[in-house]
């Protein structure tokens, strides 16, 4: 079927500038079921809204198949709540770090989260978005394009501004060249940043899979999604070893995988203490507390506080107070990811105390521990 010919309009715009005006226009025509292209900073992608009679115009002119999915696009990260109601902790570093930006995620959906999602959206929506009981997303870092679809009242997709077969369009002339007369609007900002794809990839428990590449490396998106976690007390020899040790275990035990298998899986365990304390092994009533539970920390060494590991860590926990206060001391922007391990209790320094008193605090430790890691969405 051949696409029927219209006048194209053509809005320039200063990609430095916020012209509101211009943009609604352009979030009106998506509305009302037109085709815009706009840039982002990888390439020009073209608006349409999630409708069936869009959707199939949009399919018309990109020479695709029906039953191809497209890519939801959202104008900031927080939007992704009304599409994916259980996030898991790498997908979510991984926005963190990479939205808004040239990232394409693609989330699974359990049964309970798909009937959830098939009950809150519209029927076309819901067909159309998740295929396979799964949701590509992007939340594009271009200031146009943020604007644009925070301006919509559709959800929108917007595929790459090209014949299927061809390069994407980095250049607003590239569009021009082979849709002019078949889009109703064209906001053209110039050549993209990147001009190169989004990555595109899906994120499991244990790892993150590249489906098309683009501006992120596999090894880039591995950094980006390594959750970290650390422990904090005194001296790093006796209560934080012993949790960093339970943690490793009863995390593996939830992923399914050998302890020794938890970093190369993208989940990096460790603890230290607030004194000036390096290389000090763990006591040796910490060891054998931690012997009786199946788990070896004899290998450890004590490690020291410090702005780099606070800012590293994605989880902080420590064993009292005073603990707390020394991290927002040196990083107080970290006030938010630090908090006691058992949560309004402290757990006492065994150092210099009994065995049995090791025993009890050890305890304490892996009934917290064990909270810690069921709450965890993995």
């Amino acid at each position: 079927m051949l696409v029927a010919l219209m006048d194209t309009k053509v809005t320039k715009l200063d990609c430095l500038k916020a012209e509101i005006a211009k943009i609604k226009e352009a979030a009106a025509l998506v509305d009302a079921g037109g085709l815009v292209a706009f840039p982002t900073e990888t390439v020009y992608g073209i608006a349409c809204r999630v409708k069936d009679d869009s959707l199939a115009k949009l399919d018309n002119l990109k020479g695709r198949t029906p039953d191809k999915r497209y890519t939801l696009h959202i104008g900031q990260t927080s939007e992704i709540t009304k599409y994916v109601p259980t996030i898991t902790l790498k997908a979510r570093k991984l926005m963190t770090n990479a939205w808004p930006g040239p990232l394409t995620l693609v989330f699974e959906l359990g049964q309970q989260d798909l009937e959830k999602q098939q009950h809150n959206l519209h029927r076309q929506v819901f067909e159309s978005l998740y295929k396979d009981g799964s949701i590509g997303i992007r939340c594009p870092d271009s200031p146009i394009a943020s604007i644009l679809l925070r301006l919509t009242h559709h959800p929108v997709v917007a595929p790459s501004a090209n014949i299927t077969g061809q390069e994407p369009a980095t250049e607003p002339e590239q569009v021009l060249a082979q849709f002019s007369g078949q889009i109703d609007l064209l906001l053209d900002a110039g050549p993209c940043k990147y001009k190169k794809s989004s990555t595109v990839a899906k994120v499991g428990k244990t790892e993150v899979t590249i489906l098309r590449e683009g501006v992120y490396s596999q090894a880039e998106l591995e950094a980006l999604s390594t959750v970290s976690f650390l422990f904090v007390c005194t001296g790093n020899t006796c209560r934080s070893p012993m949790a960093e040790g339970m943690f490793r275990k009863y995390l593996a035990e939830k992923l399914r995988c050998e302890v020794d298998q938890l970093d190369r899986m993208g989940y990096k365990v460790s603890s230290v203490g607030v004194m000036n304390m390096c290389a000090a092994p763990a006591s040796t009533e910490a060891v054998t507390a931690c012997e009786v539970r199946g788990i070896d920390i004899k290998a450890h060494k004590s490690n020291i506080l410090s702005p780099q590991l606070i800012e590293e860590s994605d989880f902080i926990f420590a064993m009292e107070q005073i603990h707390c206060d020394r991290v927002k001391a040196i990083r107080p922007e970290a006030a938010n990811k630090c908090t006691l391990l058992a949560e309004i209790e402290e757990i006492p320094d065994p150092m210099g105390r009994s065995q049995e008193f090791f025993r009890r605090c050890a305890d304490s430790i892996e009934m917290a521990v064990r909270r810690r890691v069921d709450e965890l969405v993995i």
